[in-house]
């Protein structure tokens, strides 16, 4: 900001890390199962998802952060693009989106920690709030590993993704082999065009796109990346197929090991590990336990060392109170928006654990992440817009697809996350829950603009 000296953070990050970056931080083997679900057509709507989501985003995070390569990602394109109230909302809402998705996270990361021999009682119990409680603790473990800085934490997300590649091959290869040796309940079930005349349909396809969001995150740490102008375009480019790859060889595999309707969205994956090396003879439930709990604790700190640059670069601009912006004088990180975002994230834990089971606790999470998180993305394709109107290029039809198309399907994601999925006990107080926590923490939002405005004018 003009008139104050902005803290530097040290340029670490190459294009092999953001390239593991990107796939740690997107591909969620979680998915995997929430995506079995449905059968066959979850192929198809994966399809739709990569067409009219997926390549968009790719589209408009390229071209803003070669425009823009800044600390802050889309809240700094968002700012530039419409003002400060428009890019605070959308960095507020990218931010505080978090507090819910690192509780849906680090719930499945505990989910899949049962398999481990060496396991706390807490997360062996079905109830929410043992649940938390080792949620908790997976949280502020990822937070004190992230607060070292990117030095030493690039290393954890790169094995994270490098463990996302390891689990997705030995599954798919126990899928073929269990396939051709024993048969089994097989992709082969259910058709394979989906039907798109049914809400319930539609409002999946919605979460397949949440699962594919993510490419925006990596550019947030634009002032830590290594000629960013090139990188992080190319870091798109080379992840972007490999991503869309995985989900759908993933899935495959999952459906080889369960039938649509019994798998489990917060264990599924090592359960499947566990129906298919019985079926050929070979157990591999613990090893794959192991790599699927690095997976998450991977995805887990890109997310907390992506997203707390958002605040960071709000608190130099001042929209947040001044030590959002600080840097830690040893380990050149923004400690206080991590611990901020740790202690935030934690309320929401628990408070999604009251009165609910461990599942209807992280499917409340998930829609409610949606709704919020969704938000920026209407700030990056209209922003995407704006700028093409400003600096007309040769490759407006391209930047006219991603726009239009990315507004369209983003607009249509965020009214479907309010739709209960299939399994809730009680819809009603899983929509309210949903409502509650997204429009308060956009209300929040608008109401802390209005409070820092007139502070930071001074």
């Amino acid at each position: 900001m003009p008139g104050h000296a902005q803290p530097s953070l040290p340029r670490v990050l190459t294009l092999r890390d953001l390239v593991l970056f990107h796939v740690v931080a997107i591909v969620g083997l979680r998915w995997y199962l929430t995506a079995a679900r449905t059968g066959l057509s979850s192929v198809s709507l994966w399809l739709l998802a990569v067409l009219l989501f997926f390549i968009p985003q790719g589209i408009a995070v390229s071209n803003l952060a070669r425009r823009h390569p800044e600390e802050g990602g889309v809240y700094a394109w968002t700012r530039d693009a419409f003002g400060p109230f428009h890019g605070f909302l959308c960095g507020w809402a990218y931010w505080v989106n978090n507090l819910t998705y690192y509780p849906s996270l680090v719930l499945f990361i505990v989910g899949n920690a049962v398999f481990l021999p060496v396991i706390s009682v807490a997360a062996r119990s079905e109830a929410a709030l043992p649940h938390a409680i080792a949620s908790g603790a997976v949280l502020w473990a990822a937070v004190v590993l992230n607060l070292a800085g990117l030095r030493t934490g690039r290393w954890l997300q790169n094995a994270g993704a490098i463990a996302t590649w390891t689990v997705t091959a030995l599954l798919v290869a126990l899928a073929g082999w269990a396939w051709a040796v024993a048969g089994g309940p097989g992709p082969l079930h259910g058709g394979l065009l989906p039907d798109l005349a049914h809400p319930g349909t539609l409002a999946f396809w919605a979460t397949l796109c949440f699962a594919l969001a993510g490419l925006e995150l990596a550019p947030s740490m634009g002032g830590e990346v290594k000629d960013p102008e090139r990188t992080i375009p190319r870091s798109v480019y080379v992840a972007s197929p490999a991503i869309a790859l995985t989900y759908a060889a993933g899935t495959l595999a999952i459906l080889t090991a369960f039938a649509p309707g019994r798998v489990d969205v917060l264990s599924g994956i090592v359960e499947a590990f566990d129906q298919l090396g019985q079926r050929v003879g070979f157990p591999v439930a613990r090893i794959a336990a192991a790599l699927v709990v690095l997976t998450g604790v991977g995805g887990l700190g890109a997310w907390l060392t992506g997203s707390a640059r958002i605040p960071f670069a709000m608190g130099l601009d001042r929209y947040l109170p001044a030590f959002f912006g600080r840097v830690h004088s040893r380990w050149q990180t923004p400690h206080w928006a991590l611990l901020v975002q740790g202690g935030l994230a934690t309320l929401f834990i628990f408070a999604s654990a009251i009165g609910a089971t461990a599942e209807d606790a992280y499917l409340v999470l998930v829609n409610a992440t949606i709704v919020v998180y969704f938000v920026p993305y209407l700030y990056l394709f209209a922003s995407l817009i704006a700028y093409e109107r400003r600096h007309r290029s040769t490759a407006t039809w391209k930047t006219a697809y991603a726009g239009l198309s990315g507004l369209a399907a983003t607009a249509l994601a965020v009214g479907l996350a309010f739709v209960p999925p299939p399994g809730v006990s009680n819809p009603g107080a899983h929509l309210a829950k949903v409502a509650a926590q997204a429009l308060g923490l956009l209300l929040a939002g608008a109401a802390i603009y209005a409070f820092r405005r007139p502070r930071r004018a001074s």
